[in-house]
């Protein structure tokens, strides 16, 4: 599992600070498939590297399976982010003087893994890469540099993946094909899969949408397959599912939230509003002039 607790960064820009996250709040179970959705500079790319540890927090606590993080060494950090976590960056990072399958051997070679051939070998297989593990990052097709990518991220068997705008660079056909790995992924061995992404489209594959604006979490969509009939196919009966999406707004620890833009517009709301109790619920409204 993992547990953010009032993580925020803040860096200096210039003189002055600049907050890049807001302090969040946020909990994701174990087997979860989530996507952080947010337009450039939003601030999802930075919470996906505090959730790492390849960055620190300016505030609050990151606890992997109840260790945090923000306290351990380097040389501790280093171990349970090799144990724990695989990684897949935007821009790929490959080694350019080494091949498809030496890159995806290195992570398994460090860690002393007794198998590390095959199991380098078997994941260039399962990514759809099995001819060409013996072709250079250079010879390779951007969606092919991210499908191997992918299979050294899950070199050591991680328990939690991370990817950094995992479709960002390659095709539709391409970023679907390593959406149903992902789901491969998950469903085979029970991985938490994080993603950051600027496409909202991504809702419709994964459990739960969080959607980042400002620095701030804005609002959470979660993805329920409900049982919508049960229908009579050659004298059989058979369940037919579908799917609703259930959205949130995030109400943080401080009591902050932000209501969403279509609401601000279409209420007219800005500056100033009236917040007041009627019965159990609060309403916000547009102040009078």
């Amino acid at each position: 599992m993992i547990e953010l607790r009032d993580v925020s960064k803040t860096v200096t820009s210039g003189t002055h600070p600049l907050t890049i996250l807001q302090p969040l709040t946020m909990t994701i179970p174990k087997g979860q498939f989530v996507a952080i959705v947010g337009a450039s500079g939003s601030g999802k790319s930075t919470l996906l590297g505090l959730i790492a540890g390849l960055d620190a927090p300016s505030s609050g606590s990151v606890l992997i399976d109840g260790t945090d993080i923000t306290r351990l060494g380097e040389d501790a950090l280093a171990k349970l982010r090799g144990e724990k976590i695989g990684f897949v960056f935007q821009f790929f990072h490959l080694i350019p003087s080494l091949t498809a399958y030496e890159n995806v051997l290195v992570p398994m070679e460090i860690a002393g893994a007794a198998d590390a051939a095959s199991r380098a070998q078997r994941l260039l297989d399962e990514v759809g890469l099995t001819d060409r593990g013996h072709h250079y990052p250079s010879q390779l097709s951007g969606g092919e540099q991210q499908r191997v990518a992918l299979a050294r991220a899950l070199a050591n068997d991680p328990p939690i993946l991370l990817a950094d705008e995992p479709t960002g660079s390659v095709d539709t056909k391409t970023g679907n094909m390593i959406f149903e790995m992902f789901h491969q992924i998950r469903d085979t061995y029970g991985t938490t899969i994080i993603i950051v992404t600027h496409d909202i489209s991504v809702m419709a594959k994964v459990d739960r949408t969080v959607a980042i604006r400002d620095g701030k979490t804005s609002s959470e969509l979660v993805r329920r397959v409900n049982l919508n009939e049960i229908q009579q196919v050659d004298g059989r009966s058979q369940v037919v599912l579908g799917e609703t999406h259930e959205e949130f707004t995030v109400l943080d620890s401080a009591g902050r939230l932000q209501i969403p833009r279509d609401y601000m517009e279409r209420l007219g709301l800005k500056g100033r509003v009236v917040v007041e109790m009627d019965g159990d619920q609060i309403v916000v409204r547009k102040a009078e002039n």
